[in-house]
């Protein structure tokens, strides 16, 4: 039978990974001087699951985008303030595109959540990314309501009622002032576009470490333990654990090249793994545990052996065998 090399997450205990990558910073010996120490720290930016930077942006970068507002604008973003009904220049747009926030410029709602709600403001059902919106209590008018903000850069958008259509039966009332639409084929600022990511794949034994450690570097968006190269794209997590189903514990990671490359990646995984050890890793044993490196384009395939070369000739691990598999896995998918 044919290997294919699928990685399979696991979802079930998906949420003990996240819970280790708030352990505290640790320090693993470069792989390039075993007696150097490197830590590795927590990644400042936090990043969307579509991909937009949604770090946090300062008080300074606030008021330098502020400076293009109207004062209608500073008003209603800036100071939670509220437009007239029935007033708003996006209110009856009909358009195909998306409304981005007028600050930063975060895509925030698509055309195709935007309805007809009869209340004077454009109402849509859902965001385009729920990480793009914040919501908090507002005790303010008398009552209670759940404000919206924009998660990057705090600009009031509205309010969200839960009185929408489905399928989210909710109300993201938003001011046209805190909006700024795009046409669909409109070119869009650079503040609007996701980073640029790429995939890689890695196994060095248990998932777990591997997971926990990547998850720590900067650039880096998302970090998914599963499985991959074996014969069976459909196997269990159980069968795999037995070592009969040809498939390595493995990680997927997301990561931003203009942050943190490629050869980065690898410098990292052999500091935090022994690519000499066969099919184990410490007091793992089985195939299922081996060094392996699953590459998603030639540039990758080639970097990686080129890379192994090195480390085979000089370095930490250049008087053992490196035993490392590579393959290259362009159409690789991700279940």
């Amino acid at each position: 039978m044919t290997r294919t090399s699928t990685i399979i997450p696991i979802a079930a205990i998906a949420f003990l990974g996240t819970a280790m990558t708030l352990l505290a910073n640790a320090t693993w010996a470069n792989a390039q001087n075993p007696t150097e120490n490197t830590t590795m720290t927590q990644t400042t930016d936090q990043y969307s699951q579509s991909g937009h930077n949604i770090t946090r942006l300062s008080n300074k970068q606030i008021q330098t985008l502020a400076k293009d507002l109207t004062e209608e604008e500073r008003k209603i973003i800036l100071n939670d303030g509220t437009e007239a009904p029935f007033c708003g220049n996006l209110l009856d747009n009909k358009l195909d595109g998306t409304y981005h926030c007028r600050l930063c410029k975060l895509p925030l709602f698509g055309s195709n959540s935007k309805f007809k709600s009869g209340t004077g403001w454009p109402s849509f059902f859902t965001p385009v990314d729920p990480d793009h919106v914040l919501t908090e209590s507002d005790n303010t008018m008398g009552m209670t309501r759940e404000e919206i903000t924009c998660t990057r850069c705090g600009g009031h958008l509205g309010h969200v009622f839960p009185d929408g259509p489905k399928p989210t039966g909710l109300r993201f009332c938003v001011n046209s002032a805190s909006l700024e639409f795009f046409e669909d084929g409109d070119t869009l600022p650079k503040a609007a576009l996701p980073s640029k990511t790429q995939i890689a794949y890695f196994a060095g034994g248990c998932f777990w470490g591997i997971e926990d450690r990547y998850a720590k570097l900067d650039g880096v968006l998302n970090v998914i333990s599963g499985y991959q190269g074996g014969d069976d794209s459909k196997t269990t997590y159980k069968e795999v654990l037995k070592g009969t189903t040809g498939h390595a514990e493995s990680v997927k990671v997301v990561f931003d090249p203009s942050i943190i490359t490629y050869n980065e990646l690898l410098s990292w995984f052999f500091r935090i793994h022994d690519p000499t050890q066969g099919n184990r890793q410490g007091p793992d044993i089985g195939t299922q545990y081996r060094s392996a490196i699953y590459t998603t384009s030639d540039e990758q395939f080639n970097q990686a052996q080129a890379f192994i070369e090195a480390q085979q000739k000089e370095g930490r691990w250049s008087k053992r065998k490196i035993t490392t598999e590579l393959r290259s896995e362009s159409n690789a998918k991700f279940y």
